[in-house]
């Protein structure tokens, strides 16, 4: 068995859902149409990306004729042009089945030479910024309601009694609803316990 046989064994191995050959199991799903649209969307970036190094190449190549550009290699040029201009409408083709966006920001960022990491990290630290300010908003109304409840607690005993009982009922109904239509993995839900 030659290498390219030996490196097929395990990778079909590996596919059938058994253990692969590191030792890990892989998992079986039957939902290939997820599968399926995520390896094509693979393929068709892996496609794009491999266009574009082949258009470098050629750029490359392109440049080397130009800088020692004789009569004797003019024909040589105008083949690298012919393929130059191949690979770009190969690419623009190819480009068509990939659908990534990606945000103008990070496009102005590249043109002034910056690093487009650093409009991901004024993202997060935005969203940082704007999950602080949440929080402190729902701290201030929580502790709004607890001293709400315990005001009216000790103004209406037996309102503020009823109202948790009416609380705590719908609190478990809508756990056994949870439960029903299996809104979490293993079937638990947070309750949050009145005061």
């Amino acid at each position: 068995m030659d290498s390219s046989q030996s490196a097929a064994a395990p990778l079909a191995a590996g596919m059938t859902g058994g253990s692969g050959g590191n030792g890990m199991l892989i998992p079986q799903t039957n939902d290939t149409s997820t599968v399926t649209t995520a390896d094509d969307s693979k393929q068709n970036l892996n496609q794009v990306i491999n266009s574009i190094q082949k258009t470098l190449g050629l750029l490359h190549q392109l440049y080397l004729t130009v800088s020692s550009f004789n009569t004797a290699s003019q024909l040589p040029l105008l083949q690298r042009l012919n393929t130059l201009v191949m690979e770009l409408d190969n690419m623009v083709k190819l480009s068509e089945k990939c659908n990534i966006q990606v945000p103008m920001e990070v496009l102005n960022l590249i043109d002034d030479g910056k690093n487009p990491d650093e409009f991901t990290r004024d993202v997060l630290n935005s969203c940082i910024a704007k999950n602080q300010i949440t929080k402190g908003k729902t701290d201030a109304f929580k502790s709004l309601r607890k001293h709400l409840l315990e005001e009216l607690e000790q103004t209406f005993p037996d309102d503020v009694e009823s109202y948790r009982e009416i609380r705590a009922a719908s609190a478990a109904e809508m756990k056994l609803l949870a439960q029903a239509q299996s809104a979490l993995p293993n079937g638990d839900v947070k309750v949050k316990t009145e005061l």
